[in-house]
């Protein structure tokens, strides 16, 4: 049981990591890079849509590294 949580938070925090770097900040970082074309052919809304389902994964993402995290330590 400890093994697989432990795969299982290794694989929420890397995916906590690149959720977080996707996102745009406030120089509209590397989200703007890679969206920067898509931004133009579909509008703003479609970013704002995408910045959001990042902002939602990243709460999702992280209460689950906080809970696996808490699991891990339990079965030490």
């Amino acid at each position: 049981m400890q093994t697989a949580a432990t795969i299982l938070l290794i694989i929420v925090s890397i995916a906590l990591i690149v959720v977080v770097v996707l996102q745009s900040g406030r120089s509209a970082g590397l989200s703007g890079a890679i969206t920067g074309g898509a931004e133009q052919l579909f509008g703003k809304q479609k970013a704002r849509g995408i910045d959001a389902l990042l902002s939602k994964l990243t709460v999702i993402l992280a209460t689950l590294f906080f809970v696996l995290s808490i699991a891990v330590a339990y079965f030490l």
